[in-house]
């Protein structure tokens, strides 16, 4: 069954996001397609190749689907919280890089 809760706040949201990243090998594909984003956002800036930014989603997006897909079994949040989804994709890069969240 789809959640489709409603939440007020991406304070809110979070500890459900966490929640559907509980499977260490998803955690750290979404590591890898965040860390990829940055780079390609870094690299697009650095060189003006403004057409690297059409592979963003790929990058992103790819690694954390396999994730959920494969190991996690569930469905990514991003299908029914999208922006929240984006926000806690980075929220729980941070937070892994502190040590908050294991690798």
């Amino acid at each position: 069954m789809e959640n489709t809760k409603r939440f007020n706040s991406f304070a809110e949201f979070y500890p459900y996001y966490l929640s559907e990243h509980s499977d260490s090998t998803c955690r750290r594909l979404h590591f890898i397609g965040t860390s990829l984003v940055i780079l390609i956002l870094a690299l697009t800036i650095a060189k003006g190749a403004w057409w690297l930014l059409l592979a963003l989603p790929l990058a992103g997006y790819s690694f954390a689907w396999a994730g959920h897909f494969f190991f996690e079994k569930n469905r990514p949040a991003t299908f029914q919280h999208p922006l929240y989804s984006l926000f806690g994709d980075f929220v729980m890069y941070r937070d892994m890089i502190l040590g908050r969240v294991p690798f």
